[in-house]
């Protein structure tokens, strides 16, 4: 059964690998960008694959010397080397599985990442700044780009909401697992009497969706000018510049003030409007399917309490996984990529034991 998977998966690498030099589908720059981004992913499976055959014919031809080599010194060299060949078939099984789960089709998108105070006023904006800034270190380390849309700065500083796209190589697969509530626990610079207080912020991360992906009905859609206070809150713009939209079957109201120019602020916000529709879609289609199979993961509900940052015990827990470490400062300047592979493998987990894959 494994077997088979892999080997139509290689006549599929082949096939791709034959329409990348059609001269047809290099002149579609988007069919060829598609075809090439497959073949990519293809051929780490093919990779694997060409080991694993490698791997299966040494346990068959261990096996046969075993079975009819007369010699026992051939015979017990023979059973050492099946005792490895079989481990190591058996380890490179199950790192096949894992690579055959079947992937969302959102990760290798861009994102679009929102940060929101939450409970605790003053504070709970400047830890929502803590946590953007920790966003932006990431990319900056990451190699990811990332560009402010729209921003209300909090009365003591942070931000009470920040809007930013993230682009770059599978953006929203290393990032979705952020979505959710932060809380953290700390003296706040306005306490006089060095109480560590609870504040929260919740992050939202969505994926960045093409017009063949979400239709917007323009005629849904109320646009609204006002005046932006200048690309990154430099200057006044004293010119109608910044956009706001407001998509009336749904309530949702985007805006973007980023830009000096009307038409990109429109175009951005239309991006993070059909994003959050595309959400609102896709929570209807895992809400479906909730009471088959709910991944602890992956779940993304804002509402929950996914992980805690105490700064008197340098301390963060990520809930979801129960993974606990003691270095915050690090953690703040963007070294968050061990939470998002231990995240990733634990929903990885969950699939295998919920079968989604082989």
């Amino acid at each position: 059964m494994l077997l088979e998977k892999l080997e139509a998966i290689n006549l599929r690498f082949e096939e791709v690998g034959e329409q990348l030099i059609n001269p047809n589908v290099m002149a579609d720059n988007k069919k060829f960008s598609s075809l090439r981004k497959e073949y990519r992913d293809l051929e780490k499976l093919v990779l694997v694959f060409k080991s694993y055959k490698l791997i299966l014919g040494n346990v068959e031809n261990a096996k046969s010397i075993i079975a009819n080599e007369k010699d026992p010194d051939f015979r017990d060299l023979a059973k050492e080397e099946l005792d490895v060949f079989t481990s190591e078939r058996d380890a490179l099984e199950e790192e096949i599985k894992v690579m055959l789960i079947p992937k969302d089709p959102n990760d290798g998108k861009n994102a679009i990442l929102e940060v929101r105070a939450g409970t605790g006023g003053d504070e709970a904006s400047i830890f929502a700044g803590d946590i953007f800034r920790m966003y932006s270190r990431f990319c900056e380390k990451s190699g990811l780009k990332m560009e402010i849309l729209d921003y209300t700065p909090g009365t003591s500083g942070g931000y009470k909401e920040i809007v930013a796209t993230i682009s770059g190589e599978d953006v929203y697969g290393k990032l979705k697992f952020e979505s959710g509530v932060h809380r953290v626990q700390r003296v706040p610079a306005t306490e006089t009497q060095g109480r560590v207080h609870t504040s929260a912020a919740t992050v939202a991360v969505l994926p960045e969706v093409d017009d063949v992906d979400v239709q917007i009905n323009m005629n849904d859609v109320r646009k609204d000018t006002f005046c932006s206070s200048g690309a990154g809150g430099q200057s006044v713009n004293t010119t109608y510049s910044a956009i706001r939209l407001t998509h009336l079957p749904s309530g949702l109201v985007v805006q973007c003030q980023d830009e000096r120019s009307q038409i990109k602020n429109f175009d951005k916000a239309l991006k993070v409007l059909r994003s959050r529709l595309y959400e609102m879609e896709l929570q209807k289609h895992n809400d479906k399917i909730g009471a088959e199979r709910k991944l602890m993961v992956g779940t993304g509900d804002r509402s929950d309490k996914i992980r805690t940052y105490n700064y008197p015990q340098s301390r963060i827990t990520d809930h979801r996984i129960g993974h606990t470490v003691y270095n915050l400062p690090t953690v703040m300047e963007g070294d968050i990529a061990d939470f998002i592979e231990r995240l990733r493998i634990a929903e990885n987990a969950e699939k295998l034991q919920e079968g989604v894959s082989v």
